[in-house]
């Protein structure tokens, strides 16, 4: 039986074009690393891993496809943080309706993610 989400990978051609912009400007701490494959938090809960994948190359061609979430208990600080190091928001912190809000910037390789505050 399928019981929820284990997790999600971003893959590159170079883990190196990610790794530096999740790890010290996101400021993601890794778990599990190898230099091909890096996964953020521990393996006993879901995570966002990124890794180097051979058949991945370039930008992404339809970063609407998927995003990924991070959890935030700031999501206003947190978005002026990372805005202050130069990330581009494609769209500010909004109340989705019952006090969830979201925030989406774009990674180094064109991929969207998405920032999630619940109860705020």
């Amino acid at each position: 039986m399928i019981k929820g989400l284990g997790g999600s990978t971003i893959w590159s051609s170079d883990i190196n074009n990610l790794l530096p912009f999740y790890r010290d400007t996101v400021g993601l701490k890794p778990g599990v690393s190898t230099p091909e494959f890096v996964l953020f938090g521990d393996q006993t809960s879901p995570a966002l891993a990124l890794g180097t994948h051979s058949e991945v190359r370039g930008r992404a061609s339809d970063p609407y496809r998927h995003m990924v979430g991070l959890i935030t208990d700031d999501i206003h600080g947190d978005t002026a943080r990372l805005k202050a190091a130069g990330i581009e928001f494609v769209e500010d912190p909004n109340d989705q309706g019952g006090g969830f809000f979201l925030a989406t910037f774009v990674d180094p390789e064109g991929n969207l993610i998405q920032l999630y505050q619940m109860g705020q």
